[in-house]
């Protein structure tokens, strides 16, 4: 499901939105907008899914158009259509939880018909594909394993589809790593999995608190944080620095089950990512600082640690 530290760039990205603005009630409520996040991501993935058995049916998409020519050739009348029965294919299309999530996300309105074309079109030109279809007997590992060729190895790094994901789903670079792994774990073991608890109710109350924290929380934060600027003007600081170092801080002192080790890297992380070449050094020397000064005034209370 979605991991803390995505849950981490949401609430950064809803907390750098939030406070962007001159007039914050153009933005509307915050926790909506987190809510909006989750569900943009949740929208991404069935597309993803989605594509994906568009490709691996399209096969017979294909033997039908080749059959309607004008004149078809042998090739033509005998299409091999193994891919388009893939057993694994049927499971994820007659999956109850994926078939509720397509008629709500509906992610055939954004279908690009000429781009799936080519990419099944590169798809029967590789030599993975030759040999699936040549073996008439159906293997539940050789189902599986042309899936993920399909995914991993044309999808991904076929540009023309990043590039178009990218231009409908503003959330692919952040999401892309996270989702990739989602659905690995998912052509593993579809049958246990519910597409409407993409994130859990854990997740969610981590994500809201932790959110409502760095907001409620923003001036006990930053008695923590200014101190440590010395020479640094605090409004000459990279916004989203600040907010993740605002960040840190809340889960120092207000989430209990999270290590402060796990804290500082998932920071640092984030700061080289969305930030300045600076910002990992930065962040991680004033989050250091706090937390050894959070500890010598016993001022942190860290109870039964969770993986984060």
């Amino acid at each position: 499901m979605i991991s803390r530290r995505n849950i981490r760039v949401k609430v950064m990205q809803v907390l750098y939105s939030v406070e962007s603005q001159e007039t914050p009630e153009k933005n509307g409520d915050p926790f909506k907008l987190l809510q909006k996040h989750f569900d943009l991501t949740h929208q991404l993935f069935i597309y993803l899914i989605h594509y994906l058995t568009e490709v691996a049916r399209y096969a017979e998409i294909d033997a039908r158009n080749r059959a309607g020519k004008h004149l078809p050739s042998r090739e033509d009348l005998n299409v091999n259509i193994k891919l388009a029965g893939n057993e694994l294919l049927w499971k994820i299309l007659e999956h109850p939880s994926y078939q509720k999530a397509v008629k709500e996300t509906r992610p055939e309105l954004l279908a690009n018909p000429e781009l799936l074309r080519k990419i099944y079109l590169q798809l029967a030109d590789t030599d993975k594909y030759k040999q699936y279809i040549s073996v008439p007997a159906r293997e539940k590992k050789e189902e599986k394993a042309m899936l993920e060729f399909i995914f991993n190895e044309l999808l991904l790094p076929n540009e023309d589809f990043t590039s178009y994901v990218e231009e409908t789903f503003t959330n692919w670079d952040d999401d892309a790593d996270m989702l990739r792994l989602l659905l690995q774990n998912f052509l593993n073991k579809p049958a246990g999995f519910n597409f409407q608890e993409l994130i859990s109710k854990e997740k969610w109350l981590f994500g809201k608190g932790l959110l409502e924290t760095a907001l409620e929380k923003k001036e006990v934060t930053m008695e923590y944080i200014k101190p440590k600027l010395k020479n640094w003007d605090p409004e000459r600081i990279a916004v989203l620095d600040m907010i993740l170092m605002r960040m840190g801080v809340c889960e120092f002192l207000y989430f209990e089950t999270i290590p402060p080790k796990v804290t500082i890297n998932e920071y640092i992380d984030l700061a080289k990512e969305y930030s300045t070449p600076q910002s990992g050094q930065f962040v991680n020397g004033i989050l250091d600082n706090i937390h050894k000064d959070l500890v010598r005034e016993d001022k942190m209370h860290k109870v039964a640690f969770k993986p984060s």
